[in-house]
């Protein structure tokens, strides 16, 4: 009779057993998405159901046992989807949204949807992976970012200079021309997206007056895959740049390695005129700079490791090695008097030499600590040793002396080591996310001079025009964040304290400075979007600009008798604060923002009317403030055809002490604008075209003023092959309009400069790309032992 009675019961016991799994299917608008294919697996990637969704985007999977399975949706023009469901969970409804038009090539991912521009609550993301500027360099690629922009080979954001490049969020310990040439040899095709900052979070080291983040792509695809590329850049001179990327992923491990060697001849044309009031004469001095450099080497390295299903350990090399770049400056000077004759002149010529190495090694180690919470911790060595030879020779003729040649050499050796280690905390749910963590550095830099010049034939060193300076910094920072999303609102706040203790010693004249100061750095961010996704932000964040080493250095470096660079181991932290209001809508981003700088440090110049020098140096001006507003928004006009238009509105105002000891005021108002339009030339979209235009109108900095400047540009790039064969074809300045004339003049001070970057030019590039271009199908789905524990 049991026996009767249980079979009776069976039905319902199985019943009890087996969950019923309900939900629907829509895109990113909320419409309905009918006849997607459904299928279900057990978390041993067994098949159990397939099925499609109905008319109205309902599906309904019956008749599942066990604790979890895993279910996957597919439709064409739409990206895959796949997630985990806890059957655990009673009456779970499940909404899935299906992203439409996404592809898979090359290990990019092409949305032609998706926004180039996204703002987020502290941050304005650049997905170069999704533009067609990903065929250029990283310089290149800045100089189309929004809110950057690139003018004597400054970078700056809304018009602040100082600005923090990081790679992955990792300090690059290069500045000026050899940031540029890092970044030229950087190829766009391995970059994700760049970050603009403005206000950095508390997590960001308070360095700079905002951050430039460039965002690299990982290895997702299996196997083995290489790109080999060259380029040859055709502007007054020749220049070019061939390499080789590879990447190879199994299982836990990727790995990434790129090699990439530069050469050309650099050229670069200016003319200096300085009136002198007591003397009433004119000095014009014309310098046509010619460099070469047949070794430009950058190599990257990357490795990853997958220990468990919690922990990733990854190591990283970064080097660039520039072994020799080398040339002859022929420098004639006409020298004028008040009836504007030349009665005097000089020529100098200056031979010199450089050579650059810059290697960078970090540790990372990821680790989640439960579902909600994750722990990570880095570290990263830098060394960068700069060796600079200049021998100079001067013919001088001046009216009522005998004519005479002078000779001087100088060595200027610098060696930078950096370290710093940071152990950052996150925990995270739905709506809050807390970070907090602990950075300390340390930097130690000696920077040396040896001057000597010519006595009756023979060079002798002179230890009164030479000096040694040591530099030792040491920074420890604590810091901490929240962030809570509140439906509509998305709030972040943070505070960061950094400790720095400095001391640096000149030995000729003996010079000891020491400090040592704490520094508060607030950060506030407010973020609101309605219903219509009309986005509105406000943010607030106060930085620190610390001199660059080099600035730091008093020794004088000769550029010829009558001209000299000198730093100032005095220099104070410029401190900032930002304060910016964001509208974004529909592709318009719109920031206005307002800057406000206490004792900025900049170089200028000033000239000497005892000695007829011209004198740059890096120093502290009083203040200086701007607001303005810029405007970014990418137009799809038709589905082959985008303009983009980039504005920046600003007035800038420096105030500065001049060489008579008076408070000066030196103001404008600053336009950049930047429209280019691109066309699709062919429906496989392997065909692309590109006309630019770029316009700065004038500009000042500190004593400076700069005048306007513009540039028209061309691109066009085509795949073949496949997709396996890229080529591009760029022209830059096209009309020769880079020029520009950088001038001061107040009290007795009268000069200015003429400079032209030789930017007119054409660019050629070839990339292939060989092995496996494939993303493989997604591995099984198991849970781990460690992953049951969380």
């Amino acid at each position: 009779m049991y026996k009767v009675f249980l079979l009776l019961l069976f039905p319902i016991i199985l019943s009890a057993q087996t969950k019923i799994i309900k939900g629907s299917v829509t895109d990113t608008g909320s419409s309905k998405i009918s006849s997607a294919d459904i299928t279900v697996y057990n978390l041993k990637n067994e098949l159990i159901k397939t099925l499609k969704t109905d008319q109205n985007g309902y599906f309904s999977v019956g008749g599942i046992s066990g604790d979890s399975i895993k279910i996957a949706v597919k439709k064409t023009d739409y990206a895959p989807f796949e997630k985990i469901v806890d059957l655990q969970k009673e009456n779970e409804f499940l909404k899935i949204i299906l992203n439409k038009e996404t592809q898979e090539i090359e290990a990019v991912v092409m949305t032609k949807q998706k926004p180039v521009v996204t703002r987020k609550v502290d941050r304005l993301e650049f997905n170069v992976e999704n533009s067609n500027v990903s065929s250029l360099n990283a310089w290149e690629i800045l100089k189309k970012t929004p809110n950057v922009t690139i003018n004597n080979d400054v970078i700056a954001i809304k018009g602040g200079t100082g600005i923090l490049v990081t790679i992955n969020d990792k300090k690059v310990m290069l500045t000026g021309d050899e940031l540029k040439n890092f970044l030229e040899n950087t190829q766009g095709d391995e970059i994700k997206s760049v970050e603009v900052i403005t206000n950095p979070p508390a997590k960001y080291e308070a360095s700079g007056s905002a951050v430039l983040n460039i965002v690299m792509k990982k290895n997702k695809i299996e196997g083995y895959r290489g790109i080999v590329s060259s380029k040859y850049v055709q502007t007054q001179y020749a220049k070019g740049v061939a390499g080789i990327s590879q990447y190879y992923k199994k299982d836990k491990l990727s790995l990434m390695g790129s090699y990439y060697r530069g050469f050309g001849t650099y050229y670069r044309e200016g003319t200096d005129f300085v009136n002198y009031q007591e003397s009433q004469t004119r000095w014009v001095s014309t310098m046509n700079r010619k460099d070469k450099n047949n070794a430009q080497n950058t190599l990257n390295f990357n490795a990853e490791y997958e220990i468990d299903s919690l922990t990733n350990m990854s190591l990283n090399y970064s080097g660039y090695f520039s072994p020799k770049s080398f040339g002859t400056y022929v420098v004639p000077t006409l020298i004028y008097n008040n009836q504007d004759m030349a009665e005097s002149n000089y020529t100098t010529i200056n031979d010199h030499q450089s050579r650059t190495i810059n290697n960078s090694l970090s540790f990372q180690i990821d680790r989640k600590l439960n579902k909600k919470s994750s722990l990570s911790w880095i570290s990263y060595f830098t060394v960068n040793n700069v060796d600079k030879y200049q021998n100079v020779l001067t013919h001088l003729d001046f009216a009522g002396e005998t004519p005479r040649d002078d000779n001087f050499f100088t060595r200027n050796k610098a060696d930078v080591k950096l370290y710093s280690t940071q152990a950052d905390y996150q925990w995270k749910d739905k709506k809050l996310e807390v970070e907090s963590g602990m950075k300390y550095s340390f930097v130690k830099t000696t920077s040396g001079l040896d001057f000597s010049d010519n006595e009756n034939g023979i060079m002798q060193l002179r230890p009164e025009k030479s000096s040694l300076f040591d530099y030792k910094e040491h920074n420890f920072a604590v810091y901490s964040s929240l962030a809570y999303n509140l439906g509509k609102w998305n709030f972040k706040g943070g505070l960061r304290a950094e400790m720095t203790d400095l001391e640096g010693v000149v030995s000729e004249p003996y010079e000891r400075n020491k400090n040592n100061y704490w520094n508060l750095f607030p950060t506030f961010y407010a973020q609101y979007t309605t219903e219509s996704k009309h986005e509105f932000g406000f943010s607030y964040g106060k930085r620190i600009n610390r001199p660059s080493y080099s600035w730091l250095n008093p020794a004088k470096s000769y550029y010829n008798l009558f001209s000299y660079y000198q730093g100032d181991p005095k220099l104070k932290a410029t401190i900032i604060h930002n304060l910016n209001l964001t509208y974004s809508w529909k592709g318009w981003n719109l920031d206005m923002y307002y800057r406000k700088e206490i004792y900025p440090s900049m170089e200028i110049s000033y000239q000497e009317p005892s000695t007829n020098s011209l004198i740059y140096y890096f120093t502290n001006i009083e203040k200086g403030q701007a607001f303005g507003a810029s405007l970014y928004k990418s137009f799809q006009i038709k589905p082959w055809w985008t303009l983009i238009l980039s504005e920046n509105l600003e007035h800038n105002e420096n105030y500065f002490k001049g060489t008579d000891d008076l408070l000066y005021k030196n103001k404008v108002w600053n336009w950049v604008s930047n429209v280019s339009t691109a066309v699709t030339l062919d429906k496989s979209n392997d065909w692309k075209m590109e006309v630019g235009h770029k316009y700065y109108s004038p500009g000042i900095q500190g004593t400076f003023t700069i005048s306007s400047a513009w540039s028209a540009y061309f691109v066009m790039n085509r795949k073949f092959f496949n997709k396996k064969l890229e080529a591009s074809f760029i022209v830059n300045d096209i009309f020769r309009t880079m020029g520009q004339k950088i001038s001061t003049k107040y009290a007795n001070q009268d000069n200015y400069f003429l400079d032209y970057g030789d930017t007119q030019g054409f660019t050629l590039s070839l990339k292939f790309n060989f092995g496996n271009q494939a993303v493989k199908n997604a591995k099984t789905i198991k849970k781990t032992d460690e992953q049951d524990r969380l």
